[in-house]
């Protein structure tokens, strides 16, 4: 049979995306994947032996992952899907009450404008101006929210609210096709706000120009019907579903990288919220995220047209969607899947022995290893600076770089040598521990965890990241190369 790889998985399997063994169980293909790709065994599986709680295992539709179901015996025929976090049904009657739609009124331009939707008679007048009647917040104006927030502004929802705190980078122009060149250094929600106006003046647009917080982020979707998830990071991805479960509002979720995409449904008539699928998100730097390791650049328009076309299905009621759902798409070998997602009667937020009551009670810079606890040990860093002035005196150092192969295909460091993070623990001994060693990334995250993952294994060499990763090195110029980088 054939076990799948997910493309946030591929590095621990030599870069495979499909697999296969002779093995007839999960838990002896399980065994069979870990013997022959050792360093897949951690991200698999914690200290305990336990499958960790962002890998899910899917045979079919059909949720594996509780180990009670790993001896069932599975034919040549079946696919094992090891689903990592990255962050149909029946129809239902829409989230616009009937109330709030017979409020509304088209008029002429109105017909004009809508015409094509007014033809559909799962649509017609009243799903249009239930359409006009719907309230939505849009997280993200980046490249999931890019689609997204352009085909609901030309579907007429009434009330667009989009949350960003990020300005528009060159890089951001080739996949965030809501920006161009003139909206550089702009704030993003500014520049949606102009696209907005541009396909539909007579929309209420509001721009948030902030960091969705615990403080902030109930008041922000407070008295809205949905909320469209477009975020890039999981810190996001689980304040965003908690309070969505907690204030009661239906979810449309998505995620991309590199080549792979997912949309699903969270918080709907009491379905499952994302925690009931990834009860917690990865360790910080196990999984990476698509700002690491990038993404082709129409997945996020495939992706968010099919979130956009989601989100109108709730506000008009018409439709299977994707409430219990997870909707996983391969834009490189060219196949998708639908997969059941169950709702978890012991998930901490909306099981039945709830343990989360509230955002501001939930330590996310924890969650998300953003914050060191009191046993560990800082790690040290670099600035930019620093590194240059050490190269530049020719001061004894390892460079170690844990970047993958197409990143430093863009941009090389020289005189690094290469280390994957998951071979650390085995090449240690290449490392000179009375030699400082100096651990590059592209933004200064992974290389902490490299730094972490040599300290468990026992290195008691000096070590220092480079903050920022060679992300912030492009600008520096050296004494006696002025291209170095």
């Amino acid at each position: 049979m054939r076990v799948l790889i997910s493309a946030t998985l591929r590095n621990y399997f030599d870069k495979n995306h499909v697999i296969e063994v002779s093995e007839d169980n999960i838990r002896s293909i399980l065994k069979f994947l870990t013997d022959e790709y050792p360093e897949s065994k951690r991200i698999l599986f914690d200290d305990n032996g336990n499958i960790r709680s962002f890998i899910r295992l899917y045979v079919g539709e059909k949720d594996h992952t509780d180990p009670g179901m790993w001896y069932k015996q599975l034919s040549e025929n079946d696919e094992l899907i090891i689903l990592p976090a990255i962050a149909g049904g029946a129809p239902n009657d829409s989230i616009i009450s009937d109330a709030r739609m017979k409020a509304q009124s088209l008029d002429d331009n109105d017909i004009k404008r809508f015409e094509k939707h007014l033809l559909l008679k799962e649509i017609s007048v009243k799903g249009q101006k239930r359409i006009k009647a719907a309230r939505v917040v849009v997280c993200g104006a980046g490249a999931l929210g890019s689609p997204v927030i352009q085909y609901l502004a030309a579907a007429g929802v009434g009330t667009i609210k989009v949350v960003d705190d990020n300005d528009v980078a060159l890089a951001d122009v080739s996949c965030q096709v809501l920006h161009n060149s003139r909206d550089v250094n702009r704030p993003k929600v500014a520049s949606a706000k102009d696209k907005v106006r541009n396909i539909n003046k007579n929309i209420e647009f509001e721009a948030e120009n902030v960091k969705l917080d615990a403080e902030n982020i109930e008041d922000i979707f407070d008295g809205y019907d949905l909320v469209v998830d477009c975020t890039d990071n999981y810190k996001s991805r689980y304040l965003i579903n908690d309070a969505c479960a907690l204030l009661d509002i239906p979810l449309v979720f998505a995620s991309v990288y590199q080549y792979e995409g997912r949309v699903g449904i969270f918080n709907h008539n009491g379905g499952p919220c994302l925690r009931c699928l990834y009860p917690e998100p990865p360790e910080p730097g196990l999984v990476p995220t698509c700002a690491e390791g990038g993404t082709i650049s129409p997945l996020a328009g495939i992706v968010g047209s099919i979130q956009a076309n989601e989100a109108l299905k709730l506000i008009i009621g018409i439709g299977d969607h994707l409430d219990g759902k997870l909707l996983t798409i391969d834009s490189l070998y060219l196949h998708s899947r639908i997969l059941t997602v169950n709702k978890n009667s012991k998930c901490p937020l909306c099981g039945i022995s709830k343990t989360i009551h509230s955002v501001e009670d939930y330590d996310y810079d924890e969650l998300c290893g953003l914050r060191h606890g009191d046993e560990e040990i800082p790690v040290e860093g670099l600035t930019p600076d620093e590194l240059a002035r050490r190269i530049d005196n020719n001061d004894p150092m390892t460079l170690i770089d844990v970047r993958e192969p197409h990143e430093r295909a863009i941009m090389r460091f020289p005189n690094a040598i290469v280390i994957p993070i998951g071979q650390l623990a085995r090449r240690m001994k290449e490392l000179d521990p009375e030699v400082d060693t100096i651990f590059i990334c592209k933004s200064g995250k992974r290389s902490i965890l490299a730094i972490n993952t040599l300290r468990e294994a026992g290195y008691e060499g000096k070590m220092y990241n480079l903050k920022g990763g060679i992300d912030a090195m492009k600008d520096i110029i050296f004494s006696h190369e002025g291209a170095w980088l």
